[in-house]
């Protein structure tokens, strides 16, 4: 085995993977501690400190994956994704770019990339976007029906909610959010159209219970997918191990037998 590859193994090891972990979760909650005005305060210079040295890991950890995969490294979007993420917490924050001391709470994504459970999450999730495509087009072309309707019918007596079709759009947004929108929004207008319920309630069933639910059932079945494609692949490693190992002991039992022979 050479030098890379063991190299590799080591990172791949779950030892490893647990030890980022721990320096990405310890390193979120130093970096929620620089919001505190009281624990600067107090100790502002071990808190920056310690946030150096996770830096500093991240920094050593992506530099030896580099090392030991090569050009490998960056064939993998998740590689990728750690990359860019260390990368900004290395550029200097100045008084323009102070927006980026704010992003270096973007690290914590990093589990992301560290955990397999929440990988297949996201990588599910990515996977339902080109099937959620159309029902996003499905659900724009009722919000602008819908938003069009109540600007004509709810308008006139209602110009904060219903005056224009952004303001009618944003107010469709709310209620099927299902924030206050009875008695914050359909009651009050229901005093003045005593059948406007007519109009609000086919909207919630139709976007709230049938849209959302289907996009969410889109994700669970993309991420039930990628599932069973990870576990296929696991069964053809195993499976291929295995067939290595019995080519190795017959090849043992082969060379064995011609020299009794």
């Amino acid at each position: 085995m050479t030098v890379r590859a063991r190299l590799d193994a080591i990172l791949d090891r779950p030892a490893t993977r647990h030890f980022i972990t721990g320096v990405i979760l310890f390193n979120a909650v130093i970096l929620g501690l620089e919001t505190s005005d009281a624990a600067m305060a107090r100790a502002g210079g071990l808190i920056v400190l310690l946030d150096r040295i996770c830096l500093g890991i991240f920094v050593i950890e992506l530099g030896l994956k580099i090392l030991a995969r090569g050009p490998a490294f960056f064939r993998s979007g998740w590689n990728v994704f750690d990359f860019v993420i260390v990368g900004i917490a290395l550029i200097p924050a100045g008084q323009g770019l102070s927006v980026l001391r704010a992003m270096r709470i973007l690290r914590l994504f990093r589990v992301v990339s560290v955990a397999p459970t929440l990988r297949r999450v996201v990588e599910g999730f990515v996977s339902a976007l080109p099937g959620m495509a159309s029902v996003f087009l499905l659900m724009a072309l009722i919000f602008y029906i819908a938003a069009v309707m109540a600007t004509k019918l709810f308008g006139d007596r209602f110009p904060d909610w219903f005056g224009t079709i952004p303001e009618s759009a944003y107010s469709l947004f709310q209620i099927m959010t299902l924030e206050s929108w009875s008695m914050g929004i359909v009651r009050p207008v229901m005093e003045v159209y005593p059948y406007a319920w007519a109009f609000f309630v086919p909207f919630i069933l139709m976007t709230t219970f049938a849209v959302v639910n289907l996009i969410v059932g889109l994700i669970v079945n993309s991420m039930q997918e990628a599932h069973a494609e990870e576990t296929n692949a696991a069964t053809a490693d195993y499976r291929d191990e295995v067939l290595h190992r019995l080519d190795a002991i017959e090849r043992i039992l082969s060379e064995q037998r011609q020299k009794g022979s």
